[in-house]
């Protein structure tokens, strides 16, 4: 990648400034602090430090296995050991089984992704459920580079509140963590959505984290590479869009 454009950066100021912000937008929405869900990944592990950082008192961060690649919670666990974090578990892995096979029996054939798209989704409801009962805002994990091509599920990890690394792409991220204090093996892992057994970010899109960040840091990517990422933009460009609502003059003329 040309770090041209990154190499500069002061990820302390931008550890302080993310720390600002997020103690401003809870302040302006009346609540009381935030909940994080805790993947076992970087960007969880990112978000729920800062969070810690803005208001230690007032954040909890919760485990939501689904089927799970079992490192995943270890790692998760032991993050949350490591910076004392405020952790609860709660497994949804016989929810999921459950809604699942009543969703199956109308006979209609779900494909995989619609299948493990529940997972996100059913993690949406439960860190909202906490959050509301908390007074608390549930903030998300999406980064820049996936907020491009919209790589989440909508009204899953899509669903929240704030998003305080949608404006760094992943290796800011991970230069993040590394001033944040990240332990070191969750920042070299592979990045995973977790939606079923040996699945990662980059074999899903077709392209590495890499080649993304520099497309959208300077624009510049193979030709294959920069139809793909352009490609996949416009086709989840709604999960990034309010919902269509059809304007009232073109329904009643006034």
């Amino acid at each position: 990648m040309d770090q041209k454009i990154i190499k500069n950066n002061d990820y302390r100021k931008i550890k302080e400034n993310l720390v600002n912000w997020l103690r401003s937008e809870l302040k302006k929405s009346g609540l009381k602090g935030a909940v994080v869900g805790l993947s076992g990944g970087i960007d969880s592990a990112v978000t729920a430090r800062l969070c810690q950082l803005a208001f230690p008192e007032n954040l909890l961060t919760v485990i939501l296995p689904c089927h799970s690649n079992p490192q995943d919670r270890e790692d998760a666990l032991k993050l949350a050991s490591e910076l004392d974090l405020k952790v609860i578990e709660n497994d949804l892995s016989e929810v999921y089984d459950h809604l699942l096979s009543n969703l199956k029996s109308n006979k209609i054939k779900g494909s995989k992704l619609a299948a493990a798209n529940i997972k996100p989704r059913l993690r949406m409801t439960s860190l909202y459920y906490y959050a509301q009962s908390l007074s608390y805002l549930v903030v998300g994990t999406d980064n820049k580079s996936e907020l491009k091509i919209g790589y989440f599920t909508k009204h899953g990890d899509g669903g929240i509140d704030l998003a305080p690394l949608g404006s760094l792409v992943k290796y800011e991220v991970r230069e993040l963590a590394k001033e944040l204090g990240i332990p070191t093996e969750i920042i070299t892992k592979k990045p995973s959505a977790g939606l079923w057994s040996g699945q990662t970010d980059e074999k899903e899109m077709g392209f590495s984290y890499q080649q993304l960040d520099n497309y959208i840091l300077t624009g510049q990517a193979e030709p294959e590479i920069k139809a793909k990422i352009e490609r996949l933009a416009a086709a989840n460009q709604h999960k990034l869009t309010p919902v269509p609502i059809p304007q009232r003059r073109d329904l009643i003329g006034n």
